[in-house]
């Protein structure tokens, strides 16, 4: 089971730039809860996080298997990222861009981390039956 950090926790950044590779090749599920938590923040920023996808660790898909939204504020953001058709993905990992703009200081501050965890398949099939019935 699969439950740790693509980004660790109070994890400080006023830049652009990149999580280590985490390597999800042994989830029994290929589908993850992820969580952005912003813990601290100045004003006037924005942050943006992406997931990307690598087959073995080194190459990265071109384009995010999928992103959070555009963020401003102190949050926590949960988001499913299903990778039952990325059979080739064995690694991921996190890509961030920050901005700033308005008055002080240029550079921007974000304390944030990006969690990951496998969602288990008994949760999976009950989500999937609940979501069948409302159909």
């Amino acid at each position: 089971m699969i439950d740790t950090f693509l980004v660790p926790d109070k994890t400080v950044i006023n830049a652009k730039g990149d999580g280590a590779a985490v390597d999800v090749s042994g989830a029994a599920n290929r589908v993850f809860l992820l969580n952005l938590a912003i813990s601290d923040i100045v004003e006037q920023e924005s942050l943006d996080v992406s997931i990307y996808g690598s087959a073995d660790g080194a190459a990265w898909t071109p384009k995010p298997l999928t992103n959070f939204p555009q963020k401003f504020y102190r949050t926590q953001h949960p988001l499913l990222l299903d990778l039952t058709s990325h059979k080739d993905v064995k690694f991921l990992r996190a890509h961030w861009e920050v901005g700033r703009w308005g008055r002080g200081s240029e550079t921007p501050m974000f304390e944030f981390s990006v969690s990951i965890r496998e969602v288990p398949s008994d949760i999976l099939k009950e989500a999937t039956a609940e979501a069948k019935a409302l159909v």
